[in-house]
This record gives structure tokens, C-alpha cells and sequence, in this order.
């Protein structure tokens, strides 16, 4: 069991279980303020094997862009949790990054949270992708505090 504050990962024959001090969580909450990318997302999101894996791992197709958040202290340990965790992922073209994909919520909007497998991919940055314009729909602007609840 590797300990990181209170919270823990324990391995649990081929799957990893997350836990809060000793309680297993199912969800996880993570939030942040809600920022402007450059556009990566938008590309990647735009290339025909994404969105096809989005809908085959997910149920939906994605919008063409996700929504960036910058995360609070306390969720950028929670997220480093994520990348040790089971999760769906995005097996890429030849050229191109894998990452890591987990289905979520905002609020009762279904999305899911994406994490590249980059060199150097801030960790303090969190992208959400849905079927809809996030941004638009629930009227966010740059700095807007924003929730969202992964599955785990």
C-alpha cells in the first residue's frame, strides 16, 4: 500500500482500489477554476480515431474542444491518484500520445476527464470533454470555480 497524505493505493489482484484513510471511494470530487487552453484539446479531439474511441470506451461523441481546469491543491493530489488507477484509454495513432480516460460528472451533465500521457503535462491541469460545449452550457468564463466527480 503506497500512502500519499490520507488518501491510498492499494493493488488488489488486476485492479487498483482507491481509498480515503481506510473507507474505498467509487467517486472522486475534484475541483478547480476554469482557464483557456491554446487549442491542443480541440486538434486532438477533431482527429476521426478519437472521437470513434470516445464513443466506442464512452457512449458519446465528444465535442470538438475540452474544458480546462486548473486544479486546487487538494485535487492535484487526488488527481496523481488517477494516474495510478484503472481507467479506459485512448490507444493512439502512430505519432500520436496515449492517455487516460474516466468518466465523470458535472453536476448531472456526463462527461470525462482526459490525461495525457505527455512528458511534462502539468499536473495542476485538468480536461474535460462531453457532447456538448461545456463552456456554453453551463455558462462558464476563465476563473469560474468548477466541480467535477469522477468514476472510479
Amino acid at each position: 500500500m503506497v500512502k500519499r497524505t490520507n488518501i491510498a493505493i492499494a493493488t488488489k489482484s488486476s485492479y487498483n482500489l482507491v481509498s480515503w484513510g481506510s473507507k474505498p471511494l467509487k467517486k472522486m470530487k475534484l475541483s478547480g477554476k476554469v482557464f483557456s487552453g491554446r487549442g491542443g484539446g480541440k486538434k486532438f479531439l477533431e482527429l476521426p480515431w478519437v472521437k470513434q474511441q470516445v464513443k466506442e470506451k464512452l457512449g458519446f461523441t465528444p465535442y470538438h474542444g475540452t474544458l480546462n481546469v486548473r486544479l486546487s491543491e487538494e485535487s492535484i493530489r487526488r488527481r496523481k491518484l488517477l494516474e495510478s488507477t484503472a481507467s479506459m484509454e485512448i490507444c493512439p495513432a502512430e505519432g500520436y500520445c496515449s492517455g487516460k480516460i474516466f468518466k465523470a460528472f458535472v453536476g448531472v451533465l456526463e462527461c470525462a476527464i482526459v490525461i495525457p500521457d505527455v512528458a511534462g503535462y502539468p499536473e495542476n491541469v485538468l480536461e474535460i470533454i462531453a457532447s456538448t460545449n461545456l463552456r456554453e452550457k453551463l455558462q462558464l468564463a476563465d476563473g469560474d470555480e468548477i466541480a467535477v466527480t469522477v468514476n472510479l
